[in-house]
């Protein structure tokens, strides 16, 4: 029986960012340089694939700093975490690793250096995300606001309307974000914003990628963690941009194949912390149901990459 014809449109740049790279390649380092095993405070990036690997290398997970002894290397998360957690792993004489991406980093900058200056933070994020706990843990209580919609920004109790800035999550949608930067600039136009926008340039291409093939695909599957704030905006993008069916997936057994019966073209893309291997397993997932035919859409060409922390650099 002969296979019904599909065209899959690959949607280029996706997967591995610079910041989940070099993320992952601090924790094989550290495990290569100290042995098992390593504590990582949170999940290094959002992928159970990813995290599972590490852990079967000799990586230990924990969710708070207290579960890990003093007498092994401890790594914190590529999101970054607030101030406190630092300053406890140094009280407490621990090594400590920092894979925060530098992304993340710049904007924990751009904030002290605002609070420096006299103003009062807001950031747009997504409640409980490691980040936006990371981001605003880096000045004293009280001192960032968040805000999750454009609706949130009229409820917004500040200081001083003239002493504001906003800094905002590296992950999320970029047309989301562009109506609730347009309503804080409305409500507070002395708002001060970023040097250069926060969302990540991954973010932003993988974005860019997904309206690309937006208008030939009848169902856009996204691979990614169902707690990863980019691949969740991805398919938010993607039914944005008129995709009819958009489905995030941790892998090819995830798929509802149902779904897709009938469909002629589907897009594939993959969030910044999903490996190009889950890519594969889709895309040999389909040829093996499809008789298909793979096309790549490329937007942009990434050429990021971050150095790994001195510490690690520096023999035992």
């Amino acid at each position: 029986m002969s296979l019904p014809p599909l065209t899959l449109y690959l949607a280029a740049p996706r997967g591995f960012c610079a910041g989940v790279d070099r993320a992952i390649k601090i924790v094989e380092m550290a495990l290569q340089k100290w042995g098992a095993p390593v504590y990582v405070r949170h999940e290094i990036v959002h992928n159970k694939f990813v995290v599972d690997d590490l852990r079967a290398k000799g990586a230990i997970f924990v969710e708070e700093l207290d579960e890990a002894p003093t007498d092994r290397p401890v790594i914190f998360s590529a999101h970054g975490v607030p101030k406190s957690v630092p300053a406890e792993a140094a009280r407490r004489e621990m090594i400590a690793v920092d894979a925060t991406c530098p992304l993340v980093t710049k904007v924990h900058n751009e904030a002290q250096r605002h609070y420096e200056n006299g103003l009062q933070m807001v950031m747009i994020g997504h409640a409980g995300h490691p980040e936006t706990v990371g981001t605003m843990g880096q000045l004293p209580e009280g001192e960032v606001l968040l805000v999750e919609t454009a609706e949130d920004v009229a409820g917004l109790v500040v200081r001083d309307s003239a002493k504001l800035a906003f800094i905002t999550q590296t992950t999320l949608s970029v047309d989301d974000t562009a109506g609730i930067v347009a309503a804080l600039q409305a409500r507070f136009p002395a708002i001060i914003g970023p040097h250069k926008e926060d969302i990540c340039y991954a973010t932003t291409n993988r974005q860019a990628a997904v309206k690309a093939i937006a208008g030939r695909i009848d169902a856009l599957l996204v691979i990614g963690a169902p707690n990863s704030s980019n691949s969740k905006r991805l398919v938010e993008v993607g039914s944005a941009a008129g995709c009819a069916y958009a489905q995030l997936v941790q892998r090819a057994t995830d798929i509802d194949w149902r779904a897709l019966e009938g469909i002629r073209s589907v897009g594939v893309t993959a969030g910044a912390s999903a490996p190009e291997l889950l890519v594969n397993e889709v895309v040999d997932a389909f040829r093996a149901r499809f008789d298909t035919t793979v096309e790549r859409v490329e937007t942009a060409v990434e050429n990021v990459e971050f150095k790994v922390p001195r510490i690690l650099r520096e023999a035992v």
